[in-house]
């Protein structure tokens, strides 16, 4: 049988089980198993153990639950929701500005948690019912809280980026520094789609009344504003800081973070035994599902892999006519196309170890091919019908939410995305300009 038929067959088998509702870490990890017993036989067995001892090996992987954690506890200190009081009295005044808050409060949640489903939710129950009772337009105000909890994917510390540096051979840090600029560019360009369409449609994004302007104490709010912003903005310099300027491991950085979530937990007296429970539980389920599906992609890959189909995908997609340029917009396109349907985790170990090959081929420097690919990957959590955003927002937006209005704003902030993708294709130094400062 030809590596041709053998990649159509794994492929289609792969799609057909995911459809059927199957996870996706049993999913790959079940056909990995049958293929490598049926193509290689039992000496795929020996792989498989080589797979996850190197993945037991690994340096940056105990990073994971420790920014999972960070995550987790910073969201039950109750400082993301008094942050979010002060900065919509400071920008409720203007059009939109709810919706930026909503926007500035889920970067800054990023650059202390790589945890999507801890930002949206939790955005989702501050943000979104204040917009709606104050007249927001609701596809505005479902995709802000959407588009603004996807940035946590590409602004470190991004789960995604620990997970792509291995399987790349790429530094975790110099992926993070990398990732910075163009996560803060993307949430620059949802800032201003948001001022460009309430100025051009004001009911979009009202202005919050003058009544509740004139309750505002500004000196307190000066103080508030301080109190609520500046400990985090220590944490965050602290973690990507220390990763940055090299005085530690991502993983060191990582457990930094965890201690000092804590510590803000105690110093802003919100801490409990059953909070630090709450967040340890909540840390292990959602570990446990990266990793799992993490094991089971690599079964899968390391198959793939060993039967020619990282070769043959290469020659096939050298082979595309236009260029380099085609052949790049060919795999954005593949990734765009399965964000509609797999688990992110599933597209990174089935895409990486395929493309990474491909971009060296063509003579794309690996950073900068990274976090496009990482760009690209972010839509995935918009694009239905496998979106997480929609999934997360829906299961706690209030009553008069449709679906529809969720689909509305997801395509919305989608091209916003692309655009952002566009800017950082043709201007490769919004990905490198840090890292050669940095490294």
């Amino acid at each position: 049988m030809s590596v041709g038929i053998m990649v159509l067959i794994m492929f289609t088998s792969l799609f057909i089980i995911i459809m059927a509702g199957v996870p996706i870490a049993f999913a790959l990890g079940s056909l990995g198993l049958f293929f490598g017993l049926i193509w290689i036989g039992p000496s795929c067995l020996p792989l498989f153990i080589n797979r996850i001892y190197g993945q037991m090996c690994s340096g940056s992987l105990p990073a994971i639950p420790l920014f999972i954690f960070m995550g987790f506890m910073l969201e039950r200190s109750g400082s993301t929701k008094e942050l979010y009081r002060v900065i919509y009295n400071v920008l409720g005044s203007i059009k939109g500005g709810l919706a930026i808050t909503t926007i500035v409060i889920s970067t800054l949640f990023a650059a202390c948690s790589g945890v999507i489903g801890a930002s949206i939710v939790t955005m989702g129950l501050i943000a979104l019912p204040s917009m709606i009772e104050h007249g927001y337009n609701k596809s505005l105000a479902c995709g802000s809280v959407m588009a603004g909890g996807t940035l946590g994917i590409i602004i470190p510390p991004s789960i995604l980026l620990i997970l792509y540096g291995p399987i790349a051979g790429i530094s975790v840090a110099k992926l993070f520094a990398s990732s910075m600029v163009p996560g803060l560019l993307l949430a620059l360009i949802f800032i201003i789609y948001i001022v460009f369409i309430t100025k051009i449609k004001p009911s979009y994004g009202p202005s919050i009344t003058k009544e509740e302007r004139d309750k505002i104490n500004k000196k307190q709010l000066v103080f508030e504003f301080f109190y609520y912003l500046i400990p985090p903005l220590v944490l965050i310099l602290m973690v990507l800081g220390g990763i940055f300027f090299g005085i530690v491991a991502t993983t060191e950085a990582a457990a930094v973070g965890a201690f000092g979530s804590i510590f803000l937990s105690l110093a802003y007296r919100k801490f409990s035994w059953k909070i630090f429970k709450e967040t340890v539980t909540q840390t292990l389920k959602t570990s446990s599902m990266v990793l799992f599906v993490a094991l089971g992609a690599s079964f899968f890959t390391v198959v793939f892999i060993s039967l020619g189909g990282t070769r043959y995908l290469t020659k096939l997609a050298l082979g595309l006519p236009g260029g380099h340029w085609a052949i790049l917009l060919f795999m954005l396109l593949m990734v765009f196309l399965l964000g509609m349907f797999i688990d992110w985790i599933g597209i990174l170990y089935i895409c990486v170890p395929v493309f990474t090959p491909i971009a060296a081929e063509l003579g794309f420097n690996p950073l900068w091919f990274a976090t496009v690919l990482c760009v690209c990957l972010q839509t995935s959590f918009l694009s239905p019908p496998f979106a997480y955003s929609i999934f997360f927002l829906k299961s706690i937006a209030p009553k008069g939410v449709m679906l529809s209005d969720l689909y509305r704003g997801a395509f919305t902030f989608i091209v916003l995305q692309i655009m952002g993708l566009i800017l950082l294709i043709i201007f490769p130094k919004l990905a490198l300009w840090l890292p050669s400062i940095m490294f």
